[in-house]
Order: C-alpha cells, then sequence, then structure tokens
C-alpha cells in the first residue's frame, strides 16, 4: 500500500526572514515551556557560531514562578546560564505555589505587574533578541495583567526581537496577534506507562526543540548534583547539513563537550513512502544500532531519538526491537522521541508522557521566510 511520505527538510532549502514574530505555545500537553527553552538555545547557537553580526542576547521572564519552588526548566536554566553567562538573563516572579481563580491575591496582581513592567522594559530596549514570556498565557487567564495592554505592548515590539509566550489557557486576542500558535494536547494510551520515556508528535512546531529543553534539563541536573548527565542526540532522516536543531546541538557540545554526544544518519534528501531506497534502511538500521546500544549502556541520562517516528511510519524500522530496547531500558535513562507519524507505532504505548502538537496557525503559511537562531 502506498501512501504519502513524510519528508524531513533542511533549512537550507529557505531563504531567511529578518523580522521578529510572536509565537505562542499552549495546551494541556507537556513541552511548552521546554519549547521557548529548545529556541533560547538555538538562538545562542547562531551567533556564537557567528551566522550572525552579534551574538543573541535573552531574557527569560517566567511569571507564577517564584522563589521557594522546584520547576522542571529550573535545572536547564542553570546550564544556560553557566554555558552562556553573559548572554542570558532570567526574572522571576510570583509566589510559590499553584492557586485558582478564587485563590487571587493582591500580591499576586502586584508581582505579575511587577514582571510586566520588567518585559516593557526589555521589549522597549531593543536590547534583546529573544524575550521568552513564560507563564504569562494563565497570568492573562486569570485576569493579573490588563490583556489589552499586553496585546498593543506585543504589537509595538522592535521588529527584530522574537517573543514567545507560554502556559495554558492563551486568550483570543493574544492568539490573533500571534504568527504562530503550536498547542500540545496530552494523549492517553490506557495503561500507565514506563517513567522515562517521552514522545513528541503531530504537525506543529515545537518536537524537536522541546526535546533540546530536556537535554538542557539533563545536563543541568548533573551540574547541580555534580554528576555527569550525559545527552545523546540521535537523529534520523537528516544526513545533510542545515536542519534546524544544528546550532542549538552545536551550542550545547561547545559550553559541555564531554557531556553531549550527536550522531545523524540518512541521506541528505526528503524519503518518500514508496520511493525508499537501500541506502535509507541501511541508514536507519545504522542508527538504530547506536540507539540500541546506548539505551543498553546506561552511560546515557537522556537520549533523545529525533525523527525516530517518520522512520519507522516509513518501514525503514521494525517495531518489535524498539519496544523491547524501551521495556528493558535502565530505570534512570529518560528516552525522548519525536517526529510526525500517520499510524502510531506500539511503542507509543509505553509513554509516560505523550503530546501531541498541533499547529493552528504558522507565518510560514503566509510566505514569511524561516529565521536562523529561531526556526533554524
Amino acid at each position: 500500500m502506498i501512501r504519502s511520505g513524510i519528508g524531513i527538510r533542511t533549512a537550507q532549502q529557505n531563504s531567511e526572514r529578518l523580522t521578529g514574530q510572536i509565537h505562542v505555545y499552549d495546551g494541556e500537553g507537556k513541552g511548552k515551556s521546554q519549547v521557548a527553552l529548545g529556541v533560547v538555545l538555538r538562538s545562542i547557537g547562531l551567533g556564537i557560531h557567528h551566522f550572525m553580526e552579534m551574538e543573541s542576547r535573552v531574557l527569560l521572564l517566567r511569571f507564577l514562578k517564584g522563589p521557594g519552588r522546584t520547576y522542571d526548566e529550573d535545572a536547564a536554566i542553570e546550564a544556560l546560564q553557566r554555558g552562556f553567562p553573559h548572554l542570558i538573563d532570567q526574572v522571576r516572579t510570583g509566589r510559590a505555589e499553584f492557586f485558582g481563580p478564587q485563590d487571587i491575591t493582591r500580591f499576586d496582581k502586584q508581582e505579575a505587574q511587577r514582571g510586566w513592567d520588567v518585559a516593557k522594559g526589555a521589549i522597549a530596549s531593543g536590547l534583546y533578541s529573544v524575550v521568552v514570556l513564560d507563564e504569562i498565557n494563565p497570568v492573562l487567564d486569570l485576569g493579573l495583567l490588563p490583556l489589552d495592554e499586553v496585546v498593543r505592548s506585543l504589537q509595538r515590539k522592535p521588529e527584530h526581537l522574537e517573543i514567545i509566550a507560554t502556559g495554558r489557557g492563551a486568550p483570543q486576542p493574544l492568539l490573533e496577534i500571534a504568527d504562530l500558535h503550536s498547542e500540545m494536547k496530552p494523549q492517553q494510551h490506557g495503561e500507565a506507562g514506563i517513567d522515562g520515556i517521552e514522545i513528541y508528535t503531530g504537525d506543529g512546531k515545537g518536537k524537536s526543540t522541546s526535546a533540546l529543553g530536556k537535554a538542557l534539563q539533563a545536563i543541568g541536573r548533573g551540574i547541580s548534583q555534580d554528576k555527569s548527565h550525559r545527552v545523546l542526540v540521535m537523529q534520523w532522516l537528516k544526513g545533510g547539513n542545515g536542519y534546524t536543531e544544528d546550532a542549538a546541538i552545536a551550542a550545547l557540545r561547545k559550553s559541555y563537550p564531554n557531556l553531549v554526544d550527536h550522531q545523524r544518519c540518512g541521506r541528505d534528501a526528503i524519503v518518500w513512502r514508496g520511493q525508499q531506497q537501500e541506502i535509507d534502511y541501511v541508514e536507519a538500521e545504522r542508527g538504530w544500532e547506536t540507539a540500541r546500544t546506548a539505551i543498553a549502556s546506561g552511560l546515557y541520562k537522556t537520549i533523545i531519538l529525533d525523527e525516530l517516528n517518520p522512520t519507522v511510519d516509513l518501514e525503514l524500522l521494525p517495531e518489535e526491537p524498539i519496544v523491547q530496547a524501551l521495556l528493558r531500558k535502565p530505570k534512570d535513562t529518560e528516552v525522548i522521541i519525536t517526529g510526525r507519524c500517520k499510524k502510531p507505532p506500539a511503542y507509543f504505548a509505553l509513554a509516560s508522557a505523550h503530546s501531541e502538537v498541533f499547529c493552528h496557525k504558522h507565518y510560514a503559511e503566509k510566505g514569511i521566510d524561516l529565521k536562523r537562531g529561531v526556526d533554524f
């Protein structure tokens, strides 16, 4: 049976945009803040490797995440700040516990306003290439900030500036001015999965980028615990150059050369169903042998299997060996699997977290070019 294929295009096939866009990542699924951190890493990587005239400077403004509570991305941000101390500014606001609409206090409103005052100053300054407004969506949804003022300020941002807004419950006026809107939806598979297996699928932007956020988390945990948390990034269907993650991975390896290994396999071409070549099967198997050995070894704390899903969907690899390898993985090894697919493979049932990324809006659909440091 011949079906339409799933291709992975290189970023080199696109010209480059210069104008910054407004990104919104929302939804109930996991991966929103991780995507933001992946974009940050990519932006820094391009600056370091001289694709841009100046190094990228980034502001991470975190609403509803005051000191006194540990969050998933804390370790990732520590890794960023240690690796690139002069490029990452972080501001945290809010209290250290969760609260609902009926629990809002004067302090909550004051903290939200403090954060927004910092954001407005940063946006107006022109000093930053990326401003991340982490969890601003629920802040607006709770009514802690005047929505119309936030929307007007974002619309007046400097032309070059990239704005990334994350969190559940993005209000409609924000979505209307967004150039990109990806929604993370959690997928359930019945029984509880195996801890440490996460899957990111769907047509929306953010799957591989979210996985890079997990790599940062692993490195950061190693730093805080004084242990070597090694990371392997194994990529399928990406045998050429110019892919969206290249600069981010290069930045990681530059700052943490002994902690990050990167392998890729495949041709520098799109593989279509019904047009697979013998080399596609050979390359896919070569990549899997590396991944299988890495999973079994226990040497890596985080293993990213980037674009494994479309590789299986194209029938370049069988499902059962992957299922068996994941069933036998060491308890403290995290495996992150990415990529779109038409038919969910059997190993999806093993995931403890599965987010499907839906693309509601993307600036590329309006003919806007991609941008180095953000899209590739």
